[in-house]
């Protein structure tokens, strides 16, 4: 039996292809439309998801049961003698304090550490990359834990939504803001940094907000992440609920505009899509994070 499992959930964004290839073990998360409910990457294809989504449907997220997660936990602890857990950010979804709550319990204390360092998407992606790096390093589970927690704030992303149409779903915004905005072609660029999502700028037209994203990570490795960057510890990772053409022109940008460094890209997650809607474009930048 292998010491240490590196384990997360489905809006890392992680298919099940690159888990296999990776060794960890993701968990699907449930949403629902309508009255059905789905595991993602299991029940639903991402394009019947788009599909149901543009249609107009009624799609909202929910949290995993705990017999799920346990059956998840069992599965791996069968495989490993410890398990670090990276799930979505306890700041977007209530399923991390719900398995940090599990955790204690008899038959998983000092076996399961749930991690909880502010990620969803692509930077939760490169979160299990970061785990899998220092589990190669000899650090201990709990130490793991440590490590990704105390990074917590080395990370942002943005957000480009091509329409209100879903913040105003999740009640981000108005109705009353979502129709001005359409009428004025107004597009938001949205931030997330330590868990938490917010509107960072309000552009005329999606061209726009690409530009300010790209100006943002600019200025993030540039000043609060200039160390990192120049030691080669600053990521690139993009994210999209666009079209494949859509989604190989942005990272073509991003390639440009930042030259000397790899990017990351990953399909929005269907639990993070249903909240920005079809066209969705990020970028973000996640550290490396500090050993002890």
């Amino acid at each position: 039996m292998e010491m240490i499992g590196v384990c997360t959930d489905s809006h890392s964004s992680i298919t099940r292809d690159e888990a296999k290839r990776l060794g960890v073990r993701v968990l699907p998360m449930p949403f629902y439309i309508g009255e059905n409910c789905y595991l993602e990457d299991v029940s639903i294809s991402r394009a019947e998801f788009l599909e149901k989504l543009a249609g107009g449907a009624d799609v909202s997220t929910s949290q995993p049961s705990p017999a799920a997660v346990m059956e998840f936990w069992d599965e791996a602890l069968a495989e490993f003698e410890q398990i670090v857990y990276i799930p979505i950010s306890s700041g977007l979804s209530g399923s991390c304090a719900a398995a940090q709550v599990l955790a204690l319990e008899d038959k998983y204390d000092g076996r399961v550490f749930v991690v909880d360092n502010g990620r969803v998407s692509a930077p939760q992606h490169r979160a299990v990359l970061d785990a899998l790096e220092l589990v190669s390093e000899g650090y201990t589970a709990a130490e793991i834990k440590e490590i990704l927690e105390a990074s917590r704030a080395e990370m942002a992303v943005y957000i480009g939504v091509e329409t209100l149409t879903y913040l105003k779903k999740g009640g981000r915004i108005s109705p009353a803001a979502a129709a001005l905005g359409t009428v004025l072609n107004i597009k938001p660029v949205l931030k997330l940094d330590v868990g938490t999502l917010d509107t960072f700028q309000k552009c005329r037209g999606f061209g726009k907000a690409k530009k300010v994203m790209l100006e943002a990570v600019h200025q993030d490795l540039e000043t609060r992440w200039k160390e990192y960057h120049e030691r080669g510890e600053a990521y690139l990772l993009a994210a999209s609920s666009a079209s494949p053409e859509a989604t190989e022109e942005w990272v073509r940008e991003i390639r440009e505009e930042f030259p000397d460094m790899e990017v990351l890209c990953d399909e929005l997650s269907l639990g993070v899509s249903c909240h920005i809607g079809p066209g969705g474009l990020g970028i973000a930048c996640s550290c490396r994070p500090k050993r002890p």
